[in-house]
């Protein structure tokens, strides 16, 4: 004789998977936010300009070098934070 509890119990646990999958796919999409992308592609190119220029600035372009580094991470993770929720 059959378990009729674990049939169903699989059943169950396939509508779950199923249920789940779904919503971590649609949750998986990110939006585009292009005015963030923007800002992301000016302190990148900024980054460069910067690390270009020749060293005699008294220290400010390595600070600005380094402001900037941590200004891209504060866009990258706005950017992840605002995707996840």
């Amino acid at each position: 004789m059959r378990n009729p509890w674990k049939l169903t119990s699989f059943a169950l646990i396939a509508m779950l998977a199923v249920v789940i999958g779904r919503d971590a796919v649609g949750g998986a999409s990110a939006e585009p936010q292009p005015r963030m992308q923007e800002a992301l592609g000016h302190l990148q190119a900024a980054q460069a300009s910067l690390q270009a220029a020749t060293p005699d600035k008294g220290g400010h372009r390595v600070k600005a070098i380094a402001l900037t580094k941590k200004a891209i991470q504060q866009v990258e993770a706005g950017i992840k934070f605002d995707n996840r929720h």
